[in-house]
C-alpha cells in the first residue's frame, strides 16, 4: 500500500500534464503493473496478487487528475481573473473520489462477472503480470525509455533547443506512444476529424465565404467537434444503459455490491454520506449535491460499459451530461457547475480504472475487496495531489485553452457548455452527427476529438498509431505487451514527469 501511495502521487503528477497539454489520457495501467511488478520483486516473497493490488492503488490517481484537468481548467477559460479556493477544490476530487468507488464496487458483478466485458486494458495488465520479468528486461527497458524521454523533454521545453513543433508534426515522445497504445483504428479515426476539419471544412468555408474570417471557422470547427463528443455520450446512454436498466441497477437496488452481499449495503450508505459531505464543502448546495450523486449514479454506469467495450472512457462527457441536469433543474453559479461536472468527471473516471483493475484481478483470482481499498486509497491520494499540482501548473504557464502551451480541449468543451456555445448550429449538427455513428458503432467521440484538436497533435498521435499497426503485422505477439508497448507506456510516463518537473521550477522560479 505504501508503494501504492507512491506510485500514485507520481503517476497523478504526470496524469495532470499529459491531460492538460495533449487533450489526451491514455490508461497507466500496463506502465503501473510493470513498475509494481518491479519494485514488489526487489523485496521478494512477492506473489501476482500483491502486484496487482499495488498497481491498483498506483493507477488511481491518474483518472482523478483527468477528471480534474478535464473540467476545472474551463473556469479560467471563461475568467482569466477567477478565483478559487484549495479547499472547495479537495471537497470536489474527495466526493468524486468516494463516489467513483462506491458505484464503482456495485457495477462489478454485473460487468466484469455477467456480461464478462472484455476491457482490454485489464487485460492486457493481467497478461503483463502473468508473463512475469525473469531476467529484468522489461524494467530496463521501461525505465530506459522514461528517462530518455524526460531528457528529451528537458531539451525541448525546459532549455528550449529545438522547437514543439517541426515539419507540421508536435516532436512529442508522449503522443506517438499516445497513438501506439490506443491503435491503428482510434487514431485513424482521430486524424480523419482532423483532416475533415483542418484540410475540408476550413479551408473550403473560407473560400467559399462561409465563414467571416478564420476565427470564425475556428468556433465552427470547435462547436461540431464538442458536439460529435457530447452526441456520443447520449448514445451511450440511449443504447448502452437506458434499455438495460434493470438489469445494471438491479444488483445495488437489491443491496448486491463488489461481495455480493447486505453488508456492502450498510457500508454504501456511509461512503454516499461521506461523498455528499464534500459535496456540500465544495458550496454547490443540498440539492446540487443530491442531483450530483444521482448524476453520477448514472453516469459511472455508463463509463463501465462504454470501458469495458472499447477501453475508452470520455469521462468530460458524463461530467457535460450531470452538468447540464443540474443547470436544467437549478439555478447554480458558473464556479458550481464546474465542480458539478468535476466530481462527475472524477467519479466516472475513476470507475473506469476501477473496472480496468478488478479486470486483472478476476483473471489473477485477486480478492476485490482488497483491490477496493487499494483502489480508494490511491484515488484519495490522487484526490489531494491533483489539486495542487493543477494550481502549481496554472502558475506556472499562466492560462489554459486554445492558443496556450496547455490546450485543454475537454476543459474548454465543458466552459463552452456553460459560457455559451460559439456556433450553436454546427454544435447541433454534431450532437446528431455523433449520437447516429454511436448506434452504428462508429466511434464519433474519437472523430470530434479530431476536429477541434491541432492538426500538429492528431498527425503525431497518428504517428504512433501507424507503428503501431505496422508493429502488429510484423510481430502481434509483442504488439500488446512486449518491447514495443514497454517503450511506449516508459514515453508517456517519463513526457508527464517531465512535463510537470519543468512546471514546478517555474513555479519556484517566478516565487
Amino acid at each position: 500500500m505504501i508503494l501504492g501511495i507512491l506510485g500514485s502521487i507520481v503517476i497523478t503528477t504526470s496524469s495532470m500534464y499529459v491531460s492538460l497539454r495533449m487533450g489526451s489520457l491514455p490508461w497507466p495501467t500496463i506502465f503501473v503493473a510493470i513498475l509494481s511488478m518491479t519494485l514488489l520483486k526487489l523485496m521478494k516473497n512477492t506473489n501476482l496478487n500483491e502486484i496487482n493490488v499495488a498497481h491498483t492503488a498506483m493507477s488511481a490517481g491518474s483518472m482523478v487528475a483527468g477528471g480534474v484537468a478535464f473540467t476545472i481548467p474551463g473556469i479560467w477559460m471563461l475568467d482569466p481573473g477567477a478565483t478559487i479556493g484549495v479547499i472547495p477544490l479537495l471537497g470536489m476530487t474527495l466526493a468524486g473520489t468516494l463516489l467513483g468507488v462506491l458505484f464503482t464496487a456495485s457495477w462489478r458483478i454485473f460487468f466484469i462477472e455477467k456480461e464478462q466485458l472484455p476491457f482490454p486494458i485489464g487485460t492486457a495488465a493481467a497478461q503483463t503480470v502473468k508473463t512475469g520479468d525473469k531476467g529484468g528486461r522489461k524494467a530496463v527497458t521501461l525505465f530506459s525509455s522514461l528517462g530518455i524521454t524526460a531528457l528529451v523533454v528537458g531539451l525541448r521545453d525546459g532549455i528550449r533547443i529545438f522547437p514543439g513543433a517541426i515539419g507540421g508534426f508536435w516532436f512529442s515522445p508522449m503522443a506517438i506512444a499516445i497513438g501506439y497504445i490506443i491503435g491503428p483504428l482510434f487514431t485513424g479515426v482521430w486524424f480523419l476529424g482532423a483532416v475533415l476539419s483542418h484540410w475540408v471544412i476550413v479551408p473550403i468555408g473560407l473560400t467559399n465565404n462561409w465563414f467571416t474570417g478564420l476565427e470564425a471557422a475556428d468556433a465552427f470547427k470547435n462547436s461540431l467537434g464538442i458536439g460529435l463528443m457530447i452526441g456520443t455520450g447520449l448514445g451511450i446512454l440511449v443504447k448502452g444503459i437506458l434499455r438495460r436498466a434493470k438489469e445494471i441497477y438491479g444488483p445495488i437496488i437489491r443491496r448486491k455490491g463488489a461481495s455480493g452481499n447486505g453488508g456492502f449495503f450498510a457500508w454504501s450508505i456511509v461512503m454516499a454520506g461521506l461523498a455528499f459531505c464534500f459535496t456540500i464543502i465544495t458550496g454547490i448546495g443540498v440539492w446540487a449535491g443530491l442531483l450530483t450523486i444521482f448524476g453520477v449514479w448514472i453516469t459511472t454506469a455508463m463509463a463501465a460499459s462504454i470501458t469495458g467495450q472499447t477501453g475508452i472512457n470520455p469521462m468530460e462527457i458524463f461530467g457535460i451530461l450531470v452538468l447540464l441536469g443540474a443547470r436544467t433543474l437549478l439555478h447554480i453559479t458558473t464556479i458550481e457547475a464546474f465542480l458539478v461536472a468535476g466530481i462527475a468527471a472524477v467519479a466516472c473516471g475513476l470507475t473506469g480504472d476501477v473496472l480496468n483493475d478488478f479486470k486483472s484481478g478476476y483473471i489473477l483470482k485477486t480478492n476485490p475487496r482488497a483491490q477496493l481499498i487499494a483502489e480508494a486509497v490511491g484515488g484519495i491520494a490522487g484526490a489531494i495531489v491533483s489539486v495542487f499540482v493543477l494550481f502549481a501548473m496554472h502558475k506556472a504557464f499562466g492560462s489554459f485553452g486554445p492558443g496556450s502551451e496547455l490546450i485543454a480541449p475537454q476543459a474548454y468543451a465543458v466552459s463552452t457548455m456553460i459560457g455559451g456555445l460559439p456556433h450553436l448550429p454546427a454544435f447541433t449538427a454534431g450532437l446528431a452527427a455523433g449520437f447516429v455513428l454511436y448506434t452504428f458503432n462508429f466511434p464519433g467521440m474519437t472523430l470530434g476529438l479530431g476536429v477541434f484538436l491541432p492538426m500538429t497533435i492528431s498527425a503525431t498521435v497518428f504517428l504512433g498509431g501507424l507503428i503501431s499497426f505496422t508493429v502488429k503485422i510484423i510481430s502481434p505477439k509483442t504488439s500488446i505487451n512486449g518491447t514495443p508497448a514497454i517503450i511506449a507506456a516508459g514515453a508517456l510516463g517519463g513526457e508527464g514527469i517531465a512535463g510537470v518537473t519543468i512546471a514546478i521550477i517555474k513555479v519556484i522560479t517566478i516565487s
